[in-house]
């Protein structure tokens, strides 16, 4: 289904079409949902789990329904993605607080260094992405994603005149916290 059909399935959910309910709304918009989420944390396993979160959380908020469906989700989608960055980040300081050895996932065999490097840099990107305000965060992942100007205005509840200015705030911030932490590279 296309974005423009979905959206318009959750308009027409909530306007009365008994027909179309959260069920639906799920299986249309979950797919999209989750790699939004998985495209912040690089875990798609922990990403579907964070979508159906995302999915529990609209079906209490009744505000959240109808138009206003999709950036809603979009935009949850992303802040919870960047909890569960600082989650993990907070989680992994404490437990080298400790002593702890920290539950990773399988080591792989020897990769090659552009492989490393590329690693690296997303991790790096990752935690810039954790520290940074929200919604520079959510400006940066989401026009990543592709999204127009007109669907993040939609997504973040901006005005459209507004996006230019703050998604090159935005860069300006990211940039600046990257040379902080690790120079130019």
């Amino acid at each position: 289904m296309s974005v423009d059909a979905s959206s318009e399935a959750i308009v027409e959910m909530n306007s009365g079409d008994a027909d179309l309910d959260l069920s639906t709304i799920f299986h249309e918009q979950y797919a999209r949902i989750a790699r939004v989420i998985a495209g912040v944390i690089r875990d798609r396993a922990r990403a579907e789990e964070l979508a159906v979160d995302v999915f529990l959380k609209w079906s209490r908020q009744t505000n959240a329904h109808g138009k206003e469906a999709e950036g809603w989700l979009y935009r949850t989608a992303i802040r919870t993605a960047l909890n569960e960055l600082r989650s993990v980040r907070r989680r992994s300081r404490y437990e080298s607080l400790f002593g702890f050895l920290s539950v990773h996932k399988a080591s792989r065999p020897p990769t090659p260094e552009e492989i490393r490097a590329a690693n690296e840099t997303q991790q790096k990107v990752r935690l810039v992405l954790s520290v940074i305000g929200s919604r520079h965060a959510e400006l940066l992942l989401l026009r990543n994603e592709g999204l127009t100007y007109e669907e993040l205005a939609s997504a973040l509840d901006i005005h459209p005149a507004s996006i230019g200015t703050l998604l090159s705030r935005a860069q300006q911030v990211f940039r600046r916290e990257y040379i902080k932490r690790y120079g130019e590279e």
